[in-house]
Protein backbone atom coordinates (compact mmCIF):
# COMPACT_ATOMS: atom_id res chain seq x y z
CA UNK A 1 0.00 0.00 0.00
CA UNK A 2 3.04 2.28 0.90
CA UNK A 3 4.53 1.52 -2.33
CA UNK A 4 1.52 2.41 -4.46
CA UNK A 5 0.49 5.79 -2.34
CA UNK A 6 4.19 6.64 -2.99
CA UNK A 7 4.80 6.26 -7.04
CA UNK A 8 1.16 7.90 -6.95
CA UNK A 9 2.91 11.01 -5.26
CA UNK A 10 5.80 10.79 -7.35
CA UNK A 11 3.96 11.36 -10.64
CA UNK A 12 1.59 14.12 -9.26
CA UNK A 13 5.00 15.92 -8.25
CA UNK A 14 6.51 15.14 -11.83
CA UNK A 15 2.92 16.78 -13.13
CA UNK A 16 3.43 19.45 -10.80
CA UNK A 17 6.91 19.96 -11.44
CA UNK A 18 6.05 20.55 -15.50
CA UNK A 19 3.28 23.40 -14.52
CA UNK A 20 6.24 24.99 -12.15
CA UNK A 21 8.58 25.36 -15.21
CA UNK A 22 6.41 25.76 -17.93
CA UNK A 23 3.19 27.93 -16.07
CA UNK A 24 2.21 30.51 -18.12
CA UNK A 25 1.73 32.80 -15.55
CA UNK A 26 3.59 33.78 -12.16
CA UNK A 27 0.55 32.70 -10.15
CA UNK A 28 0.79 29.57 -10.89
CA UNK A 29 4.10 28.87 -10.70
CA UNK A 30 3.31 29.72 -6.83
CA UNK A 31 0.62 27.30 -6.83
CA UNK A 32 2.86 24.76 -8.39
CA UNK A 33 5.54 25.27 -5.58
CA UNK A 34 2.66 25.03 -2.84
CA UNK A 35 1.55 21.80 -4.03
CA UNK A 36 5.20 20.16 -4.71
CA UNK A 37 6.03 21.80 -1.14
CA UNK A 38 2.92 19.55 0.37
CA UNK A 39 3.52 16.47 -1.37
CA UNK A 40 7.10 16.40 -0.73
CA UNK A 41 6.11 17.09 3.02
CA UNK A 42 3.51 14.15 2.54
CA UNK A 43 6.17 11.38 1.12
CA UNK A 44 8.27 12.26 3.93
CA UNK A 45 5.85 11.53 6.44
CA UNK A 46 4.75 8.37 4.54
CA UNK A 47 8.54 7.45 4.31
CA UNK A 48 8.55 7.89 8.39
CA UNK A 49 5.72 5.90 9.08
CA UNK A 50 6.74 3.03 6.52
CA UNK A 51 10.42 2.83 7.82
CA UNK A 52 8.99 3.87 11.58
CA UNK A 53 11.64 6.48 11.85
CA UNK A 54 10.57 9.85 13.56
CA UNK A 55 13.47 11.49 12.44
CA UNK A 56 11.53 12.47 8.95
CA UNK A 57 8.40 13.57 10.97
CA UNK A 58 11.12 16.31 12.57
CA UNK A 59 12.44 17.17 8.20
CA UNK A 60 9.20 17.24 7.08
CA UNK A 61 8.22 20.00 9.64
CA UNK A 62 11.24 22.09 8.89
CA UNK A 63 10.18 21.37 4.91
CA UNK A 64 6.77 22.49 5.38
CA UNK A 65 7.94 25.85 7.54
CA UNK A 66 9.97 26.58 4.84
CA UNK A 67 7.55 26.25 2.50
CA UNK A 68 5.17 28.22 4.08
CA UNK A 69 8.00 31.03 3.75
CA UNK A 70 8.48 30.27 0.26
CA UNK A 71 4.98 30.66 -0.46
CA UNK A 72 4.15 33.90 1.66
CA UNK A 73 7.54 35.31 0.05
CA UNK A 74 6.70 35.11 -3.05
CA UNK A 75 2.59 36.34 -2.46
CA UNK A 76 4.20 39.23 -1.12
CA UNK A 77 6.21 39.80 -4.18
CA UNK A 78 2.90 39.31 -6.36
CA UNK A 79 1.31 41.60 -4.67
CA UNK A 80 3.89 44.17 -3.49
CA UNK A 81 7.03 43.30 -5.82
CA UNK A 82 9.73 43.68 -3.26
Amino acid sequence: MFELVTILLLLSMLITLYRFLKGPTLGDRVVAFDVMNIMGVSLLVLLALYFQRSLYLDIALVFGLIGFLGSTIFGRYIEKGI
